[in-house]
């Protein structure tokens, strides 16, 4: 992967250390697709067709079609996939889990049959916005490029030449002006100070690396939606819709270069994000025709503004063959060499606080049924991911960050299919489309400012997703229960570092991952 340097990556300096970067942001904005299994059978296509708890989060309106009480209750279990592919050698991670993934009631209050608004009805919904569990694995040798061999340790010296900063002082891991993975790699011997030329840094490089991967990744975002809906004459109906955010999300990852010469290291990096959100949702649902069963939906939600702590703490272990001189004598041996931040930082991890501002979303549905025993919708959404805003707790903004959300990001869009057929009136079935294109510009990086907390420098470009459903259902007089079955899918390019070499920014092959989710979903509940 070669790309041409045409801005400055490293030079930008911020009032405090950085921390997250647009790929975390990324993660939590992000949403999938969830709720009830009615909801998921039907790929979530119920932004016009409404009368489902689930469209709370993405139709508001949807409540306002209730003509009864409901609650409601989704149990689901998932087969989470992870297969990378690197110069051939492949490796397979798979993880297994149980989860709530929807809780919730509506309450509908019949106003009148002759009044203009006919009903008024309230709804709450608990649900998982975002599963975030995921193991990862990948290795091989690194390549070289305009015979240099590639490393993360370039990345270590061009982050310390970048922000000029002795790497020698005992404070760098509470100074602003330091980046972690540059005084990470001086500490331990990775990198060596040009002493011709102030705070300048190289690399030491002895051989082509081996490199290994290796990534746990857990927790997601929980979503709380309160709304107010309004049935208008049976024909337009209106929602509105708070919905409150909680983020909780672990990544500790290891980076390891091994070399010919039996020298290596390894970075360890722990990461959490954790915090809160809020949002609002607008919907409108209206039949233009009055005789006709066609509905049009319409929504936006505005940004979900999030204030999140960035946690993180990081290890490195090196061994390197040194040169001693003792008695006029030179002798080389292997030292090791452990750097833990937790040393610097009286046992404990660095916490960084900031704002997250996420990108609007707008939506337009189409929802159609014929009689009482076809019902088919159509789903598009937009959201512009290069729109997203880093703050600062005190307001003020985070131009690096901010900045590379616009460099790196561009608009997704999803679209979602779905239809429901009733051989008979108690018995359902259904099946559900869903397509969202990638985030991620082709030549997206992780780059990370010269002050940066972060020391771990992998990412993945993800490309589109496809998402497959299929569903049955049973409706009682008074209980009720679905069944539905997911299937996602995606591909991305991840790679463990970029270097930048004279005019390029490079990096080793593509690692080609497969990313896959299997889940099935339970639903029960009573309507009365």
């Amino acid at each position: 992967m070669k790309k041409e340097i045409i801005f400055s990556l490293m030079a930008l300096s911020v009032a405090a250390a950085g921390a997250q970067t647009v790929y975390d942001a990324t993660a939590i904005a992000q949403k999938e697709l969830n709720g009830t299994a009615r909801f998921v059978g039907m790929g979530g296509a119920m932004g016009a067709l409404g009368g489902d708890i689930s469209t709370i989060g993405t139709n508001p309106a949807g409540i306002g079609i209730y003509r009864s009480n409901d609650a409601m209750l989704t149990l689901g279990y998932s087969v989470i996939g992870t297969e990378s592919n690197y110069l051939g050698q492949t490796a397979e991670q798979n993880k297994y889990r149980w989860g709530l993934d929807n809780a919730g009631v509506v309450i509908s209050n019949k106003i009148g049959n002759h009044t203009a608004l006919r009903y008024l009805n309230f709804g709450f919904n608990y649900h998982k916005t975002k599963s975030l569990y995921k193991n990862m694995t990948m290795q091989g040798m690194m390549g070289a490029f305009d015979n240099e061999f590639l490393s993360q340790t370039h990345s270590m010296a061009q982050q310390g030449t970048a922000s000029a900063f002795d790497y020698g002082r005992d404070d760098l891991f509470y100074n602003n002006n330091a980046g972690w993975l540059s005084g990470l790699g001086y500490q331990g011997w990775l990198t060596g100070k040009d002493e011709e030329t102030a705070n300048s840094y190289f690399s030491y490089i002895p051989d082509e690396a081996f490199g290994y991967y290796g990534a746990r990744e857990r927790g997601g975002i929980d979503q709380y939606d309160f709304n107010i809906s309004f049935n208008v004459n049976d024909r337009f109906y209106f929602g509105f819709t708070v919905g409150a955010y909680d983020v909780d999300y672990y990544k500790n990852s290891l980076w390891s270069e091994s070399y010919g010469t039996d020298e290596g290291y390894d970075v360890n990096s722990y990461n959490r994000i954790h915090g809160t959100g809020i949002d609002a949702k607008f919907g409108v649902i209206f039949r233009p025709i009055e005789t006709s069963p066609l509905r049009i939906g319409l929504s936006v939600h505005t940004p979900t503004f999030y204030q999140l702590t960035y946690t993180t703490g990081a290890r490195l272990i090196s061994d390197v063959l040194m040169e001693r001189e003792e008695n006029g004598q030179v002798t080389t041996a292997m030292e090791r060499y452990d750097v833990n931040t937790l040393d610097y930082l009286d046992g404990r991890d660095m916490d960084r606080d900031f704002e997250l501002c996420t990108p609007w979303v707008f939506n337009a549905s189409l929802g159609y049924t014929v009689g009482n025993y076809l019902a088919l919708g159509a789903e598009y959404e937009y959201e512009d991911y290069s729109s997203m805003k880093f703050n600062y707790p005190d307001g003020g903004e985070m131009m690096w960050e901010t900045g590379e959300a616009d460099l790196c990001m561009k608009g997704v869009s999803t679209l979602r299919l779905g239809a429901e057929y009733k051989p008979i009136p108690a018995f359902s079935m259904r099946l559900g489309y869903n397509y969202s294109s990638s985030a991620f510009k082709e030549d997206a990086i992780k780059a990370l400012p010269s002050n940066s907390i972060n020391t771990d420098t992998d990412f993945a470009n993800t490309n589109s997703m496809n998402t497959f459903t299929l569903g049955i259902g049973y409706r009682g007089s008074l209980l009720y229960a679905d069944l539905a079955y997911k299937y996602d899918m995606y591909k991305s390019d991840f790679y463990p570092f970029y270097n930048e070499m004279g005019d390029y920014l490079v990096t080793p092959e593509a690692t080609k991952v497969t990313n896959s989710r299997s889940k099935v979903m339970l639903t029960v509940g009573v309507r009365f």
